[in-house]
């Protein structure tokens, strides 16, 4: 049973679009980076689709290195959130834009 690309393209447009409205509407820094994370998995699902469409490696060679970038990215993210955690008792967006200069 073989599922139709244009599923797999439905899906990752779906996905894209509820990180995309979370990422807009929501205020905690936790959350904004779930639905960044979610949208990095949007794109990684239309990179597969596509590689496994055009049977071609490169768009699985992409997935591998945008799923680097994003480990990288929630480990500094993270990092950076709970620091401004302790110090502030809140992840709010809306206080931390008093933390510039």
């Amino acid at each position: 049973m073989n599922v139709p690309a244009a599923w797999y393209l439905i899906l990752a447009a779906v996905l894209f679009g509820v990180g995309s409205f979370g990422l807009l509407t929501r205020r905690s820094a936790l959350i904004m980076f779930m639905c960044v994370e979610l949208m990095l998995n949007a794109v990684n699902l239309t990179f597969v689709t596509f590689s496994r469409t055009l049977s071609d490696i490169g768009g699985q060679a992409s997935v591998f290195f945008v799923m680097v970038v994003a480990a990288a990215e929630v480990t500094v993210g993270l990092g950076i959130v709970v620091s401004i955690f302790r110090r502030r008792s809140s992840t709010s967006v809306d206080e931390l834009s008093e933390l510039k200069g």
